[in-house]
């Protein structure tokens, strides 16, 4: 892990926001289990309160730790396209954070296919949120030079690099039945 990692891994450890790129757009973060941190990102980003953010987890075991049951479509879709730009909804687990949930008590969970921020999560050995690095309602920034000067200056560290896909991803909720596809991104259902 070299130096910036390290860094983005002691700000998040330590309760702080981090601004980094993902395999499709660059995101804005804090530990899941924080829940000051938590609040000053949706603060931050003058997110609406009934909006919750998906989290993002380094492997699919982890992803299992936070819901309370996955649907076999869920497991399907997980098994042929994570990692990569798939967000998907299930019922979460008792562990987590009820600012994070729907109004059905979902949890969107997305496993994402880039190997610096996969390593900044497995070394601060909890995930991440991983909602757009931009304030509610602005575009969402693809390349670092379209991230928000003033988001920049509001974050504890941008971890720099680049995004792969530049879409958005795909979201399947399976809290709904039948299932719904939410938003359509870079992976095609």
């Amino acid at each position: 892990m070299d130096k910036k990692m390290e860094k983005a891994v002691q700000v998040l450890k330590q309760g702080g926001i981090l601004i980094f790129p993902t395999d499709t757009a660059f995101g804005i973060g804090c530990r899941m289990d924080d829940e000051k941190a938590i609040r000053k990102l949706f603060n931050l980003r003058k997110r609406p309160g009934d909006q919750p953010a998906s989290i993002l987890v380094e492997s699919v075991e982890m992803a299992e730790k936070y819901w309370k049951d996955i649907p076999v479509k869920a497991h399907n879709l997980m098994t042929e396209y994570w990692p990569g730009a798939l967000t998907v909804i299930c019922k979460a687990g008792e562990k987590v954070s009820p600012l994070l949930l729907n109004e059905r008590n979902g949890l969107g969970i997305r496993y994402p296919d880039n190997r610096q921020l996969l390593e900044v999560i497995r070394g601060v050995g909890v995930p991440i949120l991983g909602p757009s690095a931009n304030f509610h309602g602005q575009k969402t920034p693809f390349l670092y030079e379209e991230l928000d000067n003033k988001l920049i200056m509001s974050v504890d560290f941008v971890l720099p690099g680049y995004t792969k896909i530049k879409q958005v991803s795909t979201v399947v909720d399976f809290t709904k039945i039948p299932y719904e596809i939410v938003r359509q991104g870079g992976v095609k259902i």
